[in-house]
């Protein structure tokens, strides 16, 4: 019986999930969103695409949540995109709100479905997620670190004229201004990353990477990226599909893992289809340590302003 992929939200991220997981024959895709005829359209258009290649793959759209039921893998995409001059943490309220209807939809319909969340401020969004819809921890993650690291990757690619697929790196911590590249924790060709980059260059690069999303936005000027996002998305569901059981930096709950209790932040994950079946610990230098911990003190920051907006965040 082939799988169901749900994606809530049609948007920018949501029409390019659809089209990925169809070109992959990954699953049987149901596109949701309140604006029905953007999910009804972007479906049709998608499933005619599909007769060019021959793929076979049913895609739904709706507005509907009946229609999500039974779902195995769901994303959420749902909210306002940024604009120039927001930061991710300026979307909270709004999209806090409609992460809350989201999450009663899912408890509803597929309360054993693995989550992904794509919504932005990504890590506060993914635990009120957690907390609205009651989930366990370990089937519900952000997308995060897939894409700072898909972004600090190519960045290094482009600067040392070398394919990305001979770089091995990771970016831990929140998605956001403190999010954590680790050159450290980088090789080329199994050469450390640091005798092949000056430090400043090295610096400029993470720089780059820690505003990857808001130089596309400034570039778009009225959405931000949606390419890269729907690829890092459609990663993790296939490793959770195909129990591929791949090590993946995501944005996961930790209890006690690197010394933090009771928060999301990036980490190295597996994902298998159990859901995150474990938190990969790596070892972590003074610095880098000491990165991780600001990053994950700005996400209780911001979640501790979600509460504010929303009590019931509190329990």
């Amino acid at each position: 019986m082939k799988k169901k992929i749900s994606l809530i939200g049609a948007g920018q991220i949501g029409g390019t999930l659809a089209h990925l997981i169809s070109t992959k024959e990954l699953a049987d895709v149901v596109l949701f969103d309140v604006a029905e005829g953007i999910a009804k359209g972007k479906a049709l258009d998608i499933a005619q695409s599909t007769a060019v290649d021959g793929h076979d793959v049913n895609l739904v759209g709706t507005s509907n949540y009946e229609d999500i039921k039974n779902s195995d893998v769901i994303i959420v995409t749902a909210g306002i995109p940024r604009k120039p001059g927001m930061t991710r943490d300026d979307l909270l309220s709004t999209n806090l709100k409609i992460i809350k209807e989201v999450a009663k939809g899912i408890k509803k319909t597929s309360p054993n479905a693995f989550v992904i969340c794509i919504t932005n401020p990504l890590d506060v969004i993914v635990m009120a997620l957690q907390k609205y819809s009651g989930l366990p921890a370990n089937k519900v993650v952000g997308m995060a670190g897939v894409l700072d690291t898909s972004r600090f990757k190519y960045f290094l690619s482009q600067e040392l004229k070398v394919p990305i697929k001979s770089i091995n790196s990771l970016v831990l911590g929140g998605h956001g201004d403190t999010m954590v590249p680790m050159p450290n924790h980088t090789t080329i060709n199994d050469k450390p990353i640091k005798k092949l980059v000056s430090e400043e260059k090295l610096k400029l690069i993470i720089e780059r990477t820690r505003k990857g999303g808001a130089e596309i936005v400034k570039f778009l000027e009225k959405g931000s990226a949606f390419y890269a996002p729907a690829a890092s998305g459609v990663d993790m569901a296939e490793s959770y599909i195909k129990n591929l059981k791949k090590i993946l930096p995501c944005a996961a709950y930790l209890n006690g893992e690197y010394g933090v209790q009771n928060v999301y932040a990036g980490v190295p994950v597996i994902i298998g289809n159990k859901g995150v079946e474990k938190i990969v610990e790596i070892k972590l230098n003074s610095n880098e340590k000491e990165n991780f911990i600001n990053s994950v003190k700005s996400v209780k920051d911001l979640f501790n302003a979600a509460i504010k907006i929303d009590s019931d965040l509190a329990n």
